[in-house]
């Protein structure tokens, strides 16, 4: 049993961050308590099972993922109920950041059990941090629509949104998305972060119709974050003198 769990009736139910990209992101504490914990609700067990080879960590893996949360829900309540903490990670990142996790999360706390973040790493909150645009204030809006209507819907709503808007979304669709911004918002500065800690990490910055232009002659894999400067702001921010 963690040793941060202080119910003696209930388990605690964790939520472990995991590292996006780079393994040495995983917290000291994150080690502790996946060590710990009887359980680890993960989404892919064989890509868990990665990160828990690397640090020597064994433990009982659960599947969780959409769309059969519902379905490990009641086994996970009730092993919590029985006094056994189950710390929840997601594939990279952390859980719930969309990423499974909020249902299991939701179901706790109504349960009465205790539910305890362990901190680490977000791609949101990385690509935000070292994007150059306005962080006093952000909206994250997570992956837009699959079709293209609502996504224009999605996108002009937020026209007059102040704060730095974020998205993920499949490099697949970028240009497509950059596409559909361009013409909600006009040509505002923007950022796309991919790769995150990883080897090949990258930022581009430039206008959304430059850097729609860019991702249209490159082929990229997985998903990227995609920053955009609120309402307000001009494209000069990336220019230098």
């Amino acid at each position: 049993m963690a040793k941060e769990n202080t119910d003696l009736r209930t388990g605690t139910l964790y939520v472990v961050a995991t590292p996006i990209g780079n393994l040495e992101d995983l917290t000291y504490r994150a080690v502790r308590i996946l060590r710990e914990a009887g359980t680890i609700a993960c989404e892919d067990t064989r890509q868990t099972l990665k990160l828990l080879t690397k640090f020597d960590i064994h433990a009982r893996l659960i599947s969780y993922f959409q769309p059969r949360e519902g379905q490990k829900m009641p086994l996970l309540i009730g092993l919590l109920r029985q006094g056994k903490d189950v710390a929840l990670v997601s594939d990279s990142g952390t859980p719930g950041i969309s990423d499974p996790g909020f249902r299991l999360i939701r179901e706790a706390i109504r349960a009465g059990i205790k539910v305890v973040p362990i901190p680490g790493p977000s791609a949101l909150v990385a690509a935000v941090s070292a994007s150059g645009l306005p962080t006093h204030r952000f909206v994250f809006v997570g992956f837009p629509p699959p079709k293209r209507e609502k996504t224009r819907r999605l996108l002009r709503s937020l026209e007059g949104e102040e704060g730095t808007l974020a998205f993920y979304v499949p490099t697949r669709k970028l240009g497509e998305f950059l596409g559909l911004a361009e013409e909600a918002f006009g040509d505002r500065e923007a950022v796309i972060a991919r790769e995150l800690t990883k080897v090949h990490e990258e930022f581009l910055r430039g206008s959304i119709g430059e850097l729609r232009e860019k991702v249209e002659s490159l082929k990229l894999r997985g998903e990227a974050t995609v920053l955009i400067a609120g309402a307000g702001r001009t494209k000069k921010s990336f220019e230098t003198s």
